[in-house]
């Protein structure tokens, strides 16, 4: 399989009428869902790419604060990772690209903690905060589930103007409708920013359990 496969199946996915996440549908709908390509979830050799993407995304969300903006990388492979080892990498990758963008000097967006414990915590790239929504083809829930790994990046100030416009809940709503009726159940990871970290939900897998810890653990910025 090709590359342009890939995406092209991924927009597929998204398309379906059972896909949940409205959010990227309208992405697609409007063309501003950009995705990438790359080699291998568990190795580094894509990683300034990947970042340079996430750069594109913050400029381009700067010159235009227009809704459902997102950025997914699709990773060639491996397809054979379980839920907790797609998580392990998940987070390898997120440290990676945390650790650049402390490199290349860009400071953390303010408005959200820099520790995975904390209810505000985010990822923050070019100033700016993220959340990471993650496929791959053996994930238990089938939202999540694709044929080749997957990390979408969302910018968390687009959930802010929804807030302020007062779309937020409604779509939420739709969301959570959608994905009951797709897998049977409520995801038990959803929940409100603020309420618990979110670093709970990036991979998809139910961490419910109270002895989890973040694997995640960055270089210090100065």
């Amino acid at each position: 399989m090709t590359p342009p496969d890939i995406a092209d199946n991924f927009r597929l996915l998204i398309n379906h009428s059972a896909f949940p996440c409205v959010g990227a549908k309208s992405a697609l709908a409007r063309g501003t869902l950009d995705i990438l390509v790359a080699r291998d979830l568990c190795s580094n050799w894509d990683d300034r790419r990947i970042y340079d993407g996430i750069t594109r995304i913050v400029q381009a969300y700067r010159a235009d604060r227009a809704l459902f903006q997102s950025f997914a990388v699709i990773f060639e492979g491996p397809v054979d990772l379980d839920e907790k080892r797609f998580e392990k990498f998940l987070w390898a990758r997120a440290e990676s690209l945390t650790n650049k963008d402390t490199w290349l000097g860009a400071p953390r967006d303010a408005r959200v903690s820099s520790d995975p414990e904390d209810p505000h915590f985010s990822l923050s790239f070019g100033e700016e905060a993220f959340f990471i929504v993650g496929l791959h083809p053996r994930a238990s829930r089938p939202a999540r589930r694709f044929e080749r790994p997957v990390l979408v990046f969302n910018l968390h100030d687009q959930f802010e103007q929804l807030r302020e416009q007062g779309r937020y809940e409604r779509m939420r709503e739709k969301i959570i409708e959608r994905d009951v009726a797709l897998a049977g159940s409520p995801n038990p990871m959803l929940a409100r920013h603020g309420s618990i970290s979110e670093a709970r939900q990036y991979s998809g897998r139910n961490v419910a359990e109270p002895q989890w810890r973040c694997p995640f653990n960055p270089v210090a910025r100065t």
